[in-house]
């Protein structure tokens, strides 16, 4: 069997290794305020910007350090007050990215 068809059989494509994206994989995160977990579209990503601050990652693509919390007041609260979200990241949260996650 030539190379050209062992990448063909494979269900990934041939592409990465044992953790590669497969057909019907479900990617599940853990929110940092409940500790539940579940789908990654269920939550808002933070992430850490290179200048030490915070923001909200609507693309779930931006580069750096990212943490997850459910769209919940019980949940952002939960966060807010254990801290998780500044350890999580490294870094503290500012008021102003509080009150945007609170709405």
């Amino acid at each position: 069997m030539s190379p050209k068809q062992r990448h063909d059989i494979l269900p990934t494509g041939g592409e990465g290794g044992p953790d590669a994206k497969r057909p019907g994989r479900v990617r599940t995160r853990t929110c940092v305020g409940c500790r539940a977990e579940t789908n990654k579209r269920g939550l808002i990503r933070i992430v850490r910007r290179a200048d030490g601050g915070a923001a909200i990652d609507r693309t779930g693509r931006a580069s750096g350090r990212g943490a997850y919390v459910h769209d919940d007041p019980g949940c952002l609260e939960l966060a807010r007050k254990k801290r998780s979200l500044d350890r999580a990241l490294h870094t503290a949260i500012q008021a102003e990215l509080w009150a945007e996650l609170s709405h």
